[in-house]
């Protein structure tokens, strides 16, 4: 079995200087695939990811689209969807902030619990839900108003879920939004920023569907959870441009 050491520097082990640049490009998708895989690998055994994933953001990064093969398109798309679903793995845990904030902690064996909590009174749980997957913290994010909160949650090495913590009139609840309804296979769901003033945030979505990988920009209606608006391009969103997220435009491979 190859260890994650081992898959950590597999890229380098391949020698690339002769090769044609469409072969590159060909090593370079399965390296950032297969470094993305034990990326999400390493962080379950609670090692640090962080190195490996670095690499696959930075195989990914290096294709040159330019000459891309036909062919390939359909292999960098299923790169870039792998790559994204892990991408937090190269983050570090944030540290507590003001406000609302998530603490983590044991549940069930190989079960972790997320309990949001307002750093003004930390010791009252708003709410609380358990996972097996991976939680990633760095990802949380609060709106202004201290009303709700975004958080990227792990449970397979290509599909990455969005909890939505949110406060109505019954209280706080958390609600999951998966990126298809199809059986968990290939895809991402990711926060892209708050719309002030209305109860809509903004998402990224990369997702296998019927034989399909598509890709969308969409407004998320925080209430019914249903898409307002949806779109391939975010340029053609204008919402889009006025609320995006400055660490999320910057981190995210759905705007490659």
């Amino acid at each position: 079995m190859t260890s994650t050491a081992g898959a950590s520097t597999c890229s380098a082990r391949v020698p690339r200087a002769e090769l044609p640049e469409f072969l590159r490009n060909r090593v370079r998708l399965r390296a950032a695939a297969v470094l993305s895989s034990f990326a999400f690998q390493r962080a379950r055994r609670g090692e640090d990811a962080q190195p490996t994933m670095a690499l696959a953001l930075q195989e990914l990064a290096g294709v040159n689209k330019l000459e891309l093969a036909e062919e390939d398109n359909g292999a960098y798309a299923d790169a870039a969807v792998r790559v994204g679903a892990s991408r937090w793995s190269a983050e570090a845990p944030t540290v507590a902030g003001k406000g609302l904030r998530i603490v983590t902690g044991a549940g069930e064996p190989g079960q972790t619990c997320v309990a949001l909590i307002d750093a003004r009174s930390p010791g009252d749980t708003l709410v609380r839900r358990c996972t097996y997957g991976l939680v990633w913290t760095a990802s949380a994010n609060a709106n202004a108003a201290g009303t709700a909160l975004a958080l990227a949650v792990q449970p397979l090495d290509a599909w990455r879920e969005l909890w939505l913590f949110q406060r109505n009139t019954d209280g706080w609840r958390i609600d999951v939004l998966p990126p298809s309804l199809d059986a968990p296979d290939l895809g991402y769901l990711e926060f892209a920023g708050w719309v002030p003033g209305k109860p809509q945030l903004l998402a990224a979505r990369e997702a296998r569907s019927e034989g399909r990988l598509r890709r969308s920009f969409e407004v998320i209606d925080m209430t019914t959870l249903a898409t307002d608006k949806r779109v391939d391009d975010p340029a053609s969103l204008s919402v889009f441009y006025r609320s995006q997220d400055a660490v999320w435009k910057r981190q995210t491979v759905a705007l490659r």
